[in-house]
């Protein structure tokens, strides 16, 4: 057994942050070679953690998922941090055998460990290094790889699978059918993007719809060919190989609801051999989705803050590495804050309440749509407050607010009940912070107003004078942090 000296606590979240001016967001894939193998009976499970130096002492930032039985593991999942240009980012990778399910490091066997600086890994783009023990010697033959991606571009791809008619692997059953996606490496090499979950028991399975960002999956090039490879899970590690197919970005886009692409699985093996093969089974794209919906985080598979600091950060982190642009759409956040409010509707207890945050400069592309959103919405345990910025004509915004009237969508069907709170920024601005504090306005007024002068405040370029169109703050908040009492059990997502 081993541990890493001097490590802390996992960390709550990122490091802090620096210059926001000077930092970016970098995706490190990490995959392991030749490593010593611990167990008796099998091979290693390994599994990678990463930690970063803070004042002197190495902090857990976050950890991957386990490769069971497997010495050249490939691992799926990325970390994500913060690339600060003028500091120097001490890291350290460790690799450690999974003995039991604790999560202390202590109960699992060490295969070693890396210590580099994150500058050297973005600088390179990709480094493969020697694992060490602790006494500097060589873990081995072990080898580990980093690569690095910058996170520049801002878009996520939605894609929504399903098999028909896969091979039949196990000898007492079907299959138990997973995917993994790759992208060709500057090296050459194919390089893990992506894993699926295990359908078990089945030769026809439907995988969950997942997103990962479009420069993960294909460098945010369009044309780049990726490798889809359909397995079926083995306990022991040695997965069975069903087949596998090539396709684009471009190619799988032209998948909707409705009209699926199918994909022949083809196993090359058995094409070689068998005259009458015609393939391992049928891969169905039901759906694709590339969409400018992103977390002001970058952090598709953590999008979370702490607190209304914690957006305020992320926000004002966030304006250096975008660009405003049309069109203006509400409905999509609208629709993906209704399902997180709906799921909660099949809660035992009445525990979730869920607030949409908009800030907009009053433009709106898709009222008929957005109409419909809020009209579905009204049914569900949650709420949308829309903060107007600038002397634009908030109209539209008005309309939606029904106060005054009730709200129809296009079909002619009424809201269940009003859920829309327009503010009008402009209005509060030069209000202080105390008076807001005492009450003069309805709380969810206060709080947001609050919210958004914090906003103003951190970040250089301030609310009312930029060219905004649409800010949707996709984040939590904490909720012991929201100030008041009004929204002490509510998340707020905006």
């Amino acid at each position: 057994m081993a541990s890493i000296p001097g490590v802390g606590a996992p960390a709550a979240g990122a490091a802090p942050m620096g210059s926001q001016y000077c930092v970016c967001k970098v995706e490190l894939s990490v995959s392991g070679q030749n490593l010593l193998d611990r167990d008796v009976t099998s091979k290693s499970d390994p599994f990678c953690v990463l930690f970063t130096e803070n004042d002197g002492r190495w902090i857990e930032y976050d950890r991957t998922e386990t490769a069971i039985n497997n010495l050249n593991p490939a691992f799926s999942k990325k970390f994500v941090l913060d690339y600060h240009f003028e500091e120097v980012q001490k890291l350290k990778f460790a690799l450690f055998d999974q003995d039991k399910s604790s999560t202390q490091l202590e109960e699992h066997d060490f295969l070693g460990q890396l210590s580099c600086s994150l500058g050297v890994i973005v600088s390179s783009k990709k480094i493969t290094r020697p694992l060490l023990l602790m006494n500097d010697k060589p873990a081995g033959k072990g080898l580990i790889t980093i690569a690095a991606q910058e996170l520049s571009d801002n878009r996520v791809i939605t894609l929504s699978l399903a098999g028909r008619k896969l091979d039949k692997k196990d000898l007492f059953g079907k299959s138990d059918p997973f995917l993994e996606f790759y992208k060709p490496g500057d090296d050459g090499k194919w390089m893990l993007v992506h894993r699926t979950e295990v359908i078990k028991y089945t030769l026809d399975p439907v995988w969950k719809p997942f997103t990962v960002p479009l420069v993960s999956l294909c460098d945010g090039d369009m044309e780049k060919p990726i490798q889809v490879m359909c397995y079926d899970y083995d306990n022991d590690g040695g997965h069975d190989f069903i087949g596998e197919f090539q396709t684009l970005v471009s190619q799988m886009c032209e998948a909707r609801d409705g009209i699926p692409l199918e994909f022949e699985c083809i196993n090359p093996k058995k094409q070689r051999k068998k005259k009458n093969y015609k393939n391992s089974g049928i891969i169905i794209l039901r759906s694709c989705k590339v969409s400018h919906e992103f977390a002001i985080n970058f952090n598709p598979t953590n999008p979370f803050c702490s607190g209304v600091d914690g957006i305020a950060q992320a926000y004002s982190a966030c304006l250096p590495h975008i660009r405003f642009y049309g069109p203006t759409n509400f409905s999509p956040i609208i629709n993906h804050v209704a399902r997180f409010a709906a799921q909660a509707t099949q809660q035992q207890t009445a525990t979730q309440y869920f607030i949409l945050l908009i800030i907009t400069d009053g433009v709106i592309s898709d009222m008929e749509e957005t109409r419909h959103a809020v009209v579905q919405a009204s049914k569900l345990p949650m709420s949308i407050i829309i903060v107007g910025v600038g002397n634009a004509d908030f109209a539209a915004m008005e309309f939606l607010d029904g106060d005054s009237r009730t709200l129809r969508s296009h079909t002619g069907e009424e809201a269940a009940r009003d859920i829309v709170q327009f503010v009008p920024f402009r209005e509060f601005r030069n209000v202080s912070m105390g008076r807001l504090g005492r009450g003069h306005h309805r709380a969810p007024r206060t709080i947001v107003i609050r919210m958004v002068l914090g906003l103003s405040a951190q970040s250089q370029a301030p609310l009312a004078s930029a060219p905004l169109t649409e800010h949707f703050l996709r984040a939590y908040c904490v909720p012991s942090t929201m100030p008041g009492p009004a929204l002490q059990q509510d998340h707020v997502i905006g």
